[in-house]
């Protein structure tokens, strides 16, 4: 088992690498010069992509630069990587062609990409946009083979992806059944760890070479590699390493339902946060993906009010049990006879209790059932506060007060999270 004592928060969403096309040359140019050569300077024959990047450069299905380098760690576009499909798998189209707002006719790709949609292996974005220059992420790359391949997982799509990979909560719903299909056909190929497949991570040039060289190993057009980075090549899965999170480690989340939070001190009200960033390895694996949700409740605690997780719900939807806690809030606001109700709650999320308060102390009946957290009625509990001058609430700033502390090592390992 191994054990993290550094961690890192990647931002919640991927920022493209934008590249110019005129300063770079497309991963399969027009008409390749280079082609024919299966060896690059910059691809030894120790590399652990050389078999996959040979065979193809031998195929005319990539080529390198002028320079005689294949340059195996820059990013891919998804032109590029519809100029190297439409080459590795030439066949009539499915459907018709479109014509993409964002690729005019004179677009060195356009012909590539007009391929690779008509046949099935890649599709646009919504406004009829195709997006050419995007990097495109390594698991987009996997689930464009499987579908143009018209490839079907024959097991369940999350046994398949918590069987192989560590990360396997970090694949994006769109892509779990495809990505699953191509882990049984062996297509996947995961360098330096086989069990890490870095979903959402930008697809380099190596990466896509060794997908495609495997895609068309599954339809029987290439001989299989032996290589140890290829997912399911051996008769058992390898088991993967435990990863642990360990006690006292900080996991930044947010509340967006409101800009505060008033509950008394003596309720318990329920309460669910957003996680608010990658949790990630420093070699970049995705273990707690941004958008994960912390669900538990606000306690009385120490005069105060502190917040408890009792679940931590992943983006796949899968449920864990999860041990942390927020600082104890004593900051109180006094709310007294006669203020305006309105004013108060405004932006604010309440506890049924406090919600009670308010509405007893200021003789204003009409809170909204939906500023309540969980929604509680609040009419039961008027009867607390009635003939009060003043009540004090405790008052919590969901963007300071919240941070969570674990309580206790959070072990993740592929297909289930525990606490011990």
């Amino acid at each position: 088992m191994s054990t993290f004592k550094h961690w890192q928060s990647g931002t919640a969403g991927l920022m493209a690498l934008g590249i110019t096309i005129g300063a770079v040359a497309p991963l399969v140019t027009p008409a390749p010069s280079f082609a024919q050569a299966s060896t690059f300077a910059d691809v030894p024959a120790n590399y652990w992509a050389t078999p996959f990047i040979a065979e193809l450069a031998s195929r005319n299905i990539i080529a390198g630069f002028p320079d005689n380098s294949f340059r195996p760690e820059e990013p891919v576009t998804r032109a590029q990587f519809a100029a190297m499909v439409s080459r590795a798998f030439p066949r009539a189209g499915q459907r018709p062609a479109v014509q993409f707002t964002d690729v005019p006719s004179n677009f060195w790709g356009a012909a590539a990409i007009q391929q690779a949609y008509t046949t099935g292996f890649l599709a646009g974005y919504p406004g009829n946009r195709f997006e050419p220059n995007q990097n495109i992420p390594r698991e987009q790359v996997l689930v464009s083979l499987a579908n143009g391949l018209n490839y079907t997982a024959t097991n369940d799509a999350n046994s398949v992806l918590s069987q192989f990979y560590a990360d396997a909560n970090a694949v994006s719903s769109y892509a779990r059944a495809p990505i699953a299909a191509a882990t049984e056909r062996r297509i996947v190929v995961n360098y330096p760890n086989v069990q890490f497949l870095n979903p959402t991570q930008t697809a380099t040039r190596a990466d896509v070479a060794a997908f495609i060289y495997q895609a068309l190993a599954s339809a029987g057009q290439v001989a299989a590699v032996n290589s140890p980075y290829v997912v399911g090549q051996a008769q058992q899965p390898t088991a993967p390493a435990t990863v642990t999170i360990p006690s006292g480690t900080s996991l930044p989340v947010r509340y967006d339902q409101a800009e505060r939070i008033l509950v008394t001190r003596e309720e318990t009200a329920p309460l669910t946060l957003t996680v608010a960033q990658n949790i990630i390895t420093r070699d970049g694996t995705v273990l707690i993906p941004a958008g994960s949700q912390v669900v538990g409740e606000l306690r009385p605690a120490e005069g105060g009010s502190q917040f408890v997780a009792r679940e931590l719900v992943l983006a796949s939807g899968r449920r864990y049990s999860f041990d942390a806690t927020s600082e104890v809030i004593t900051r109180t606001e006094r709310v007294r006879r006669g203020a305006n109700a309105g004013r108060i709650v405004r932006n604010a999320a309440l506890g049924a209790a406090a919600a009670a308060a308010i509405s007893a102390v200021t003789g204003d009946r009409a809170i909204a059932t939906e500023e309540v957290l969980g929604g509680a009625g609040v009419g039961a509990l008027l009867g607390l506060f009635l003939g009060r001058d003043s009540v004090d609430l405790v008052a919590i700033d969901p963007e300071t007060d919240l941070q969570l502390t674990l309580g206790s090592d959070l072990v993740l390992t592929p297909g289930t999270t525990q606490q011990q």
